[in-house]
Parts: C-alpha cells; sequence; structure tokens
C-alpha cells in the first residue's frame, strides 16, 4: 500500500518485492481411461486385469497418436505427474505477499520520470520504520543521481532483516530540480509482519535436572522446512537434546551415519514438532548460578527455508526456568546409618555449604529444645552445642553430629540450627529427617537368623538356627514384618 501527497510530481515511485516465483498449480480434470469402462475392483482379479492390460494398451497408443488434432485425450492421463497439476513454468509475485518475521525483506524500488523533460540532481533516500526504530537503506546525498531522462527511470535493491513484529513503512524520498525548481517528493508503502512461529516451552525440574520441552508450530500458509532447532544455554549450563530412541544427543552432534542433517517438514496451516532437552548445572558453576539468583536457562535458535529455499531465522527470548530458592547457607544431610539401635549413639554426617561470595563462620550447630506440643526423642548425645569452623565463599564443609535415640519406632529428627557467631544471626533450620530405631537385642537375633521360605497356601515356615539365644516365636509381629521385608 502507497500513499503519496498531493502535487504534480515528475518523478514517482514504484515497488515491487523480491522473492523467489512459485508453481502454479492449476490442477485439470484428467481422468485415467480404465476408469471410464470398468470399476477400480475390477484389477483386483488377476486373470481379468492380464487380459485388460493389452487391449487397454492398444487403445491408448491410437488415441494418443501425434497426428491427431482433435484433441480428444486432453483429459486423458499419459503420465501419473499430470495428476499434480504441474505445468512445468514458474509464476512470478503477483502481490506484496505477506512477510515473516525473521525473513530477509527484499524490494526492487523504481523511479521513473514520467514528464517530457529532463530532471536533475535527484537525491535519493529510503528507510524503513518501525515502533521503536528508523534504518536508513539507502542515501545518495553524497553522490546524486544526475539525472533522469523524459520517460527514463533510474532503479536500485534495498534490503533488511526483518526482527519486530508489527506495522511497518517504508518511506521513498527524492529531492530533485524540477525546470529549475528544487521539489521534494515523498512516498510511503506500508506492510505487516506476522509471526512464521509459534513457540510453546513447558520447563520441569526433577533434582538437579531440568527439562525443556519446546513445541513449534508453523502458522503461515505453506510447509517450513526446519533445518536446526538448537538451545543455546546460559552461561554453566550444559544441554543435551532427548530423542525417541531413548539415547542422549549432544545438542551440536548428527547421528550416526549422518553426512547432512536432514530437514524436518513442518507442515502448513498448524503442523507441530515437538523437541526435548536436558538441561544440568556444569559442577563449576552450580554454586556462582545459585548465589546469584539466577533462572536463566537459555533461548531456542531456530532455522528453516520455504519451498523454494528462501531461508529464516528466529531467536527466542531468554526461557526461564524454576526461581531459586537457595539460603546463603545450606545444611544437608549426607548419611544416615542404615541401622540406628536404641540408646545407642550414632552419627549423623552433615554438610554445610556457603552460597555467598565471601567467608562466613565461624558456626555453632545445636539442637532447639523441646516445644510444649511435640515431645523430641531423638537428642545430641554429649555436649549441646558443636562449633564448626569458617566456610570460603562458594565451598563447603563436612561433619558428623552425634545422636541417640530414647524411644523405639520411626522417630523424627527436628530443630537442628546454624548459628554465625560473627553476624550472630541464626539460619533456616535443617528440614526434618525421618529414622527408625531398633529394639539392639531383637537386631543380634535377627542378624543370626537364616531362614528358609516355603510358600504353600499362603503360609511359610520359619527355621531358626539359634547361635544362644533363645528363638522368638514366630507369633512376634515385629520379627515378622522384618523378616519379611528382608525376605
Amino acid at each position: 500500500m502507497s500513499t503519496t501527497p498531493q502535487g504534480i510530481h515528475s518523478l514517482a515511485f514504484r515497488v515491487m518485492r523480491l522473492c523467489n516465483p512459485s508453481f502454479p498449480v492449476d490442477p485439470p480434470f484428467r481422468v485415467d481411461p480404465a476408469d471410464l469402462f470398468f470399476g477400480e475392483d475390477m484389477f483386483d482379479d488377476p486373470l481379468l486385469a492380464s487380459n485388460l492390460s493389452p487391449l487397454l494398451s492398444t487403445h491408448l497408443s491410437k488415441s494418443t497418436d501425434s497426428s491427431d488434432m482433435s484433441f480428444a485425450d486432453r483429459y486423458l492421463l499419459h503420465h501419473p505427474s499430470d495428476a499434480m497439476g504441474f505445468s512445468g513454468l514458474l509464476l512470478l509475485p503477483q502481490s506484496f505477499g505477506a512477510i515473516y518475521l525473521g525473513e530477509t525483506f527484499c524490494s526492487y524500488i523504481s523511479i521513473n520520470n514520467s514528464s517530457s523533460f529532463e530532471v536533475k540532481d535527484i537525491i535519493i533516500k529510503a528507510e524503513i520504520q518501525t515502533e521503536r526504530e528508523r534504518i536508513l537503506l539507502l542515501d545518495t546525498t553524497k553522490s546524486p543521481v544526475g539525472s533522469i531522462r523524459a520517460g527514463g527511470h533510474y532503479h536500485f535493491i534495498v534490503e533488511h532483516d526483518v526482527k519486530e513484529l508489527g506495522a511497518y513503512t517504508m518511506v521513498c524520498t527524492a529531492l530533485y530540480n524540477d525546470g529549475g525548481e528544487r521539489k521534494y517528493l515523498p512516498q510511503f508503502f506500508k506492510f505487516v509482519v506476522a509471526n512464521p512461529l509459534s513457540v510453546r516451552t513447558k520447563v520441569r525440574t526433577v533434582k538437579e535436572t531440568t527439562y525443556l520441552e519446546a513445541c513449534i508450530e508453523n502458522q503461515t500458509k505453506s510447509n517450513l522446512y526446519v533445518d536446526q532447532v538448537e538451545f543455546e544455554p546460559a552461561p554453566h549450563w550444559s544441554v543435551t537434546i532427548l530423542k525417541a530412541d531413548g539415547l542422549l544427543h549432544p545438542a551440536d552432534s548428527l547421528t550416526a551415519g549422518e553426512i547432512v542433517k536432514p530437514p524436518i517438514l513442518v507442515r502448513s496451516g498448524g503442523g507441530i514438532h515437538n523437541y526435548l532437552y536436558q538441561i544440568k548445572l556444569s559442577s563449576s558453576g552450580s554454586e556462582q548460578v545459585k548465589s546469584k539468583r539466577s533462572n536463566i536457562l537459555g533461548k531456542l535458535q531456530i532455522t528453516w527455508r520455504t519451498n523454494l529455499g528462501e531461508p529464516g531465522r528466529l531467536q527466542t527470548q531468554q526461557i526461564l526456568g524454576i526461581p531459586w530458592s537457595c539460603q546463603e547457607m545450606e545444611l544437608q544431610v549426607l548419611e544416615i546409618p542404615s541401622l540406628i539401635n536404641l540408646d545407642s549413639p550414632f552419627s549423623l554426617h552433615l554438610k554445610l555449604t556457603n552460597h555467598t561470595e565471601r567467608e562466613m563462620g565461624p558456626f555453632e550447630v545445636w539442637l532447639t529444645q523441646n516445644s510444649a506440643n511435640e515431645e523430641k526423642f531423638v537428642m545430641i548425645n554429649g555436649l549441646q552445642t558443636m562449633v564448626v569452623s569458617q566456610v570460603e565463599a562458594f565451598g563447603s564443609t563436612d561433619f558428623y553430629l552425634n545422636l541417640i535415640a530414647t524411644k523405639l519406632g520411626v522417630q523424627r529428627i527436628s530443630g537442628i540450627m546454624v548459628f554465625d557467631t560473627i553476624e550472630k544471626r541464626t539460619f533456616d533450620p535443617l528440614p526434618d529427617v525421618e529414622i527408625e530405631s531398633n529394639n539392639e537385642a531383637k537386631s543380634k537375633i535377627i542378624a543370626n537368623l537364616a531362614c528358609v521360605w516355603s510358600v504353600q497356601r499362603r503360609s511359610f515356615d520359619i527355621f531358626y538356627i539359634t547361635c544362644g539365644w533363645p528363638p522368638f516365636s514366630s507369633d512376634d509381629p515385629e520379627l515378622c514384618h522384618y523378616l519379611l521385608r528382608r525376605g
């Protein structure tokens, strides 16, 4: 769409978009001669099909005689490709067409002199205007066009990589001498840029691994051949592609035996294709990422081509993961003893991590006192306060806390606190941990039992091999439960 201010001008701009031609498709009404006389099910009989083939071939050879000028066979299929409707010609674009984000806009601009006399000293400018910026495409101020004769023209080609959605305006201006009078001609050509692809993402985090699912949807009216959908991870992240074969593929690798990676067809009018990426933090950069509370995973780089090879390229915005809920000092459990006996001390292996950029500590670790509504059956054995040395920036330290269980069964360890003796503040306590305390005497007996199971009618026989201890009755529910779990 062009807009020209009112007034008499000798010059005028003409703009044509340069793009690849297309295949004109005009599906004709053509038939197979056999369908005029026989149904398709007639050829299911091999004997009948063998007798009809010579007859039809003789008929077709006569009807396709080059000396026949009556065009009696113009509706017959002479070749299977005739049904596609391709004439073998290429069609130049008849309109400005749709312009999509990520493509290269290429335009042929011609300035024509429609008057009966020559114009001189023409300064031509062409620029693209968007809602955010103005991009100069051509400027002949330093080297003006000398003259354009009557009926003549001057043409040029401009290109611009389309990086924004929305309304665009291409402004073409000419400043020239018209019979001694200096005239200024502006012309405006407006078009709209649409989004060719819809990219939808889902992020899921399982422990230390993040999974990114990307769905690419084609919103154009033609097929797109996607060359690559590459995920560019943020610093300190690594990425691998998960494919249907169940294997992990590096993001920039080719499948075995492939020299050139074949493109993926995404059909027009809503065709989709899904990609799945596994993203992990590198061991060297995990603490820096957590300390900065950064949840930026990276961005997708998508390249494609149209039916006739016109390229396109898009880059998404930064894809965000689940926000980090990281504390300055983090207390974690590394190991819990597999067997904890009643009234016997045991050691809880802990790790204190510093997520800051400065040295922290020293620290004091203790167990909070019992609350009014809850009685604790796991407590510290020995000194009630343990001193932990300083922890360097982004570093960690391991230590053991001596505890003791005072009641049988599943018990909860809660209220382990960390206190900074320098900054005089307390950090969040360790999340509750459950343990199971056992009777020491019964544990020794069970350790010396050998069980032979005989499953008959949902019953079992237990044979004891005693070693100085009186055998327990098989009716003991706790003992049977333990044997069943170990069985």
